[in-house]
């Protein structure tokens, strides 16, 4: 069984906000040679997130609107008790749990195993600073 790994450094200028990914995890695979077996992707931060959906502008301003109505940014301490610790971000840790954390996909016959539409993007919900995204596929 092979096993590959690769970091990915996302630096996303905005606080919220959303990068399709899909194309980095390619080629991610395609130097680890694997034909069959899986690929998790995953943001090692918890304010940020990876999943998967449709690459459509209209969803993803839909997204903002919803989780900012679900998890509204407010730096003062009186929201959010994790914001009394001097953080600011409380709502960039929510956002991320009702996003994920990660992903798995398949690999069949070297390529990503997707269904219609489906795409990989990066969330980030407490930008403006470099962060990591792991790719791990394992398969032969």
């Amino acid at each position: 069984m092979k096993s590959y790994t690769q970091h990915l450094t996302m630096n996303i200028p905005a606080r919220v906000d959303f990068r399709n990914i899909t194309t980095d995890v390619e080629a991610a695979l395609l130097a680890s040679g694997v034909q069959e077996g899986l690929c998790l992707v995953n943001a090692m931060h918890i304010t940020a997130s990876v999943f998967i959906n449709d690459d459509e502008p209209g969803l993803h301003s839909d997204y903002k609107l919803w989780l900012e109505s679900l998890a509204p940014f407010d730096a003062s301490p009186q929201r959010y008790a994790h914001n009394r610790t001097g953080e600011d971000n409380a709502d960039a840790h929510m956002k991320r749990q009702i996003m994920g954390r990660e992903v798995v996909v398949a690999i069949t016959k070297g390529r990503l195993d997707f269904g219609p539409w489906e795409q990989i993007f990066y969330g980030e919900f407490d930008g403006r600073r470099a962060k990591r995204v792991l790719i791990k596929i394992i398969g032969e």
